[in-house]
């Protein structure tokens, strides 16, 4: 048995060793050479399309795909036979890098590190943003601290973010598909989106990408929220209608966003979100650094050639 490797990414190969199966890396920008192009695992990271549309045509053999993204679209989109090949995904590599990313926007549109940045690069003070400062005043967000802070699709990354959050002081309660409480927090269903979002501070979006969720955050739910209400997408740019997110911004009938992920990326030039007012633009940074790769490929890799089901099965 033959399992190949993305190149693209530093694997300590040796958790991967003595199994009945030979290790092979290969270029993910490139198509595979003949003499791999029989192998039965095929890992996949940062695979152009070229690459995976070249893999589904060729590799005939293939019996398993292990994605290290949490949603392998570029995957799915390839044109593999899903009949005859099982995908698994990364979920679960990227919960702490996410949560961390989220927790760096939430408090830079807190305290307003982006507009200290801003007048840093005009050689000017922003006096109005240091001295003596109201504590936790009404209808604003500048702390943690007593806010309430929202998550809507709590999955594992909330439930990585969550704690970080309340030990910082925050009120956080979760938004999912089913209500019940979830590592201590409370998590509503669908019915109480509305009632929740109008006493929000903070929203923090990780919504799947699917078509249940396009535009769940759409213009009659972002004039819900409170008017100093900030809203953090590290889900799926199709979850936010960005259009109607450009009006409330440029309206004022939100505080501000920070966003990583985008309809269209990278986001184009033409985009009214680059210069939206309070708005904090990250270049689907937020993952990117899987961790633990090395542990689930292996576990997947023992229950393969055991016949048994694989861990993260789509």
């Amino acid at each position: 048995m033959k399992l190949l490797y993305p190149s693209s990414l530093v694997l300590d190969t040796k958790e991967l060793e003595g199994f009945a199966a030979t290790l092979h890396p290969y270029d993910v920008k490139k198509p595979l050479p003949e003499d791999v192009i029989d192998a039965e695992v095929l890992v996949t990271w940062s695979n152009s399309a070229e690459n995976l549309n070249d893999a589904a045509k060729r590799m005939t053999n293939l019996k398993w795909i292990q994605s290290l993204a949490a949603g392998p679209n570029d995957v799915l989109n390839a044109g593999f036979d899903s009949k005859k090949i099982i995908v698994t995904t990364g979920s679960g590599l990227h919960d702490l890098t996410v949560a961390e990313h989220a927790l760096g926007m939430l408090l830079d549109g807190a305290r307003r590190f982006f507009e200290m940045r801003d007048y840093q690069t005009q050689g000017k003070w922003p006096g109005h943003l240091g001295g003596p400062q109201p504590d936790r005043p009404r209808g604003k967000f500048t702390t943690l601290r007593d806010a309430n802070v929202t998550i809507w699709g709590f999955g594992n990354i909330a439930k990585a973010l969550a704690p970080w959050l309340t030990s910082l002081g925050a009120n956080v309660k979760g938004l999912a598909r089913s209500s019940g409480v979830r590592n201590g927090v409370e998590v509503y269903g669908d019915d109480k989106i509305d009632e929740i979002l109008a006493t929000t501070d903070a929203l923090v979006m990780i919504l799947p990408g699917a078509v249940s969720t396009n535009n769940a955050l759409n213009a009659a739910r972002l004039k819900t929220l409170p008017k100093h209400a900030w809203v953090i997408n590290v889900g799926r740019g199709t979850a936010i209608d960005e259009d109607a997110l450009v009006e409330a911004l440029e309206s004022g009938e939100i505080g501000g966003a920070a966003l990583d992920v985008f309809v269209k990326e990278p986001l184009p030039e033409s985009s009214k979100l680059y210069k939206a007012p309070n708005c904090i633009i990250s270049p689907h940074a937020a993952g990117g650094r899987p961790q633990g790769a090395e542990e689930l490929i292996a576990f997947n890799l023992r229950k393969f050639m055991a016949g048994q089901e694989l861990r993260n099965v789509i």
